[in-house]
């Protein structure tokens, strides 16, 4: 298997994980308060990749690398996950995720700015298109009263999460990948329980079976093996092309989501489907008759 395939394999199980998550974690919600779930979830996560890179500990390199560490987590898993969780109080869900999911077009453009990618016309277009597809399918979330305090913390978890890709990537070379992102998942989620403990109740979490399964799966597949592969993709590839793949995950949500919460399928779903396919073809269209050319 070439290194295209494996490339391929890898997003798809990305996204259909990262799609499945969202009305997974809407339901272990219902058994646990917003930060401390996700600092367990996220702690065990670490916990498993940190087990996964203890072979490899020579690499880790604490003392010099720390600061990357920590700045990572920052931008990756705190912000990310503390902006989204508060967030989610103030707006509608289907309007914070379109949101949230304006990262791609980010990272594209920093990608452009701060990793020397290259940037033209078909991939701007894809890249606004994906959103606007985004846009589709979360219209459904408008009723009711719209935030600017929920608007703004959800721009900054797209912000935070695409300054983070960056900020990884440009660190690539200075640290090892399953280390960084061992490290990051593990300080942030650290950070998260903290934060959580302080202001939640312990009490307040119902460990049913529904809750204890939700929990790990999200820390196994979502977290541990989900930012891996993301890293992985991130640095063996061009970032704003992996970014762009992540349109794809409000759908596999929204699909999830009709399946196990018995949401209804839209019009705005189908809309959805067609512009966010349309945005992945264009922002690759280059790529793949480059790789043609060349065989």
């Amino acid at each position: 298997m070439n290194q295209q395939k494996k490339s391929i394999i890898l997003l798809i199980f990305l996204v259909i994980v990262w799609g499945i998550n969202w009305p997974i974690s809407k339901i272990a919600l219902d058994y646990a308060p917003p930060l401390l779930f996700a600092g367990i979830r996220t702690v065990i996560g670490g916990l498993i990749l940190i087990l996964i890179a203890l072979p490899k500990v020579k690499e880790l390199r604490f003392k010099q690398l720390w600061p990357v560490y920590l700045t990572s987590a920052i931008l990756s898993i705190v912000f990310y996950y503390g902006f989204q969780t508060i967030g989610l109080q103030y707006v509608p869900a289907g309007l914070f995720s379109s949101i949230v999911f304006l990262q791609p077009v980010l990272l594209g453009i920093f990608s452009w700015l701060w990793l020397g990618e290259s940037m033209y016309g078909l991939k701007m277009a894809g890249l606004l298109l994906g959103f606007i597809g985004v846009g589709s399918l979360s219209i459904g979330g408008l009723n009711g009263s719209i935030s600017i305090w929920g608007i703004v913390l959800a721009l900054a978890s797209a912000l935070s999460w695409a300054l983070g890709t960056v900020y990884m990537k440009r660190n690539a070379v200075r640290v090892d990948m399953l280390w960084m992102t061992a490290m990051q998942i593990t300080i942030g989620g650290i950070i998260l329980l903290l934060s959580g403990s302080a202001t939640e109740k312990w009490s307040d979490i119902t460990w049913s079976g529904t809750f204890i399964a939700d929990t790990m799966f999200i820390a196994v597949f979502v977290i541990a093996l989900g930012w891996l592969i993301y890293f992985k993709l991130i640095n063996e590839g061009e970032a704003g092309k992996v970014g762009s793949f992540t349109f794809l995950i409000p759908l596999i949500s929204i699909g999830t989501s009709v399946v196990f919460l018995n949401e209804q399928i839209t019009l705005n779903l189908v809309i959805g489907l067609l512009l966010i396919v349309s945005s992945i073809v264009l922002v690759n269209v280059r790529i793949g008759r480059a790789a043609k050319q060349s065989v």
